[in-house]
């Protein structure tokens, strides 16, 4: 049978959508693996590519960038309000604590799958409420 020309719908790499696909890869790899590494990793790509970059690449580099430092700020800050209401010793402290830590990190890592199959499909995308404007 001989091999049909069809594409079935298969679109050619757009400019710039593996440096997306990179940049998502990152933010994902930061909340998951390797935080703090990965952060600095795709911080010093935004930096070099911010100004050079495609336009697809350059918004979800600096979407990832930019995502990455509210959640962590989102994290850490409301975190420490919380331990400063309630004291370490309380127990309704811990659990709200880890609550409310196990929602935002678990929110972040499922819009942050939703951003990279957006970047896989050479489209963009913005994160509801943090995520930086379109250019």
């Amino acid at each position: 049978m001989p091999l049909s020309d069809d594409n079935f719908g298969v679109v050619e790499e757009k400019a710039g959508q593996a440096l997306a696909v990179l940049a998502e890869s990152l933010f994902l790899i930061n909340l998951m693996l390797l935080p703090g590494i990965a952060f600095v990793i795709l911080a010093g790509l935004w930096l070099k590519h911010r100004d050079s970059a495609p336009p697809l690449a350059r918004q979800h580099l600096r979407q990832a960038t930019l995502v990455s430092l509210w959640g962590g700020a989102l994290i850490v800050i409301l975190g420490a309000i919380i331990i400063l209401a309630g004291g370490l010793d309380a127990a309704w402290t811990w659990v709200l604590l880890i609550l409310y830590f196990t929602c935002i990190h678990s929110m972040l890592i499922l819009l942050g799958m939703y951003a990279l199959i957006k970047a896989m499909a050479g489209q963009r995308w913005r994160f509801p409420l943090i995520g930086p404007r379109f250019e």
